[in-house]
């Protein structure tokens, strides 16, 4: 028997609620991709592209482009996300690419220089206002790594 994907809030037990995180996460992604248009936007996101091992190539495109990129690309999850509440395997895969955009942002925390302060002697994790809005990716990795584990067929869900 071939295993299926699912839509995430019609699964197996009480997943009726996971509708609430996937269109809260739409509205997420359809606002963060309409603010990259903007030039305020854009220069407020160039300091985690440059600093970032995974999407500092955007750079090619020039400030304006780059925060294009990601705005067609936040869209683009949202519209995966909003098919996937009819399409099982859209379900999966707008989850799956909410995860990894999430995962990328998250990692800005680590690598935008600044925005964190390691000390032993004082607090031991003190952030700036950067380090504060990108904190809370955290809770945006895992609404979509919930949606992802709820699409998975049922064989993949018992390894996650």
């Amino acid at each position: 028997m071939k295993p299926s994907f699912n839509i995430a809030e019609r699964g197996e037990g009480s997943y009726a609620l996971l509708a609430i995180l996937r269109w809260v996460i739409v509205v997420i992604f359809v606002s963060f991709g309409m603010q990259k248009f903007t030039l305020q936007s854009a220069q407020g996101i160039v300091q985690f592209i440059s600093n970032s091992p995974f999407i500092s190539w955007l750079s090619v495109f020039g400030l304006r482009g780059e925060a294009y990129v990601l705005g067609v690309a936040e869209l683009g999850i949202a519209a995966l996300l909003v098919a996937g509440a009819f399409s099982p395997i859209l379900s999966a895969a707008g989850a799956l690419m909410g995860v990894i955009t999430f995962a990328i942002t998250w990692s800005f925390f680590f690598t935008t220089p600044g925005v964190v302060q390691w000390s032993w002697s004082t607090d031991p994790m003190a952030w700036n206002l950067a380090g504060e809005f990108i904190f809370k990716d955290i809770v945006l990795l895992c609404v979509c790594a919930v949606l992802l584990l709820a699409s998975l067929p049922r064989r993949h869900r018992a390894l996650a």
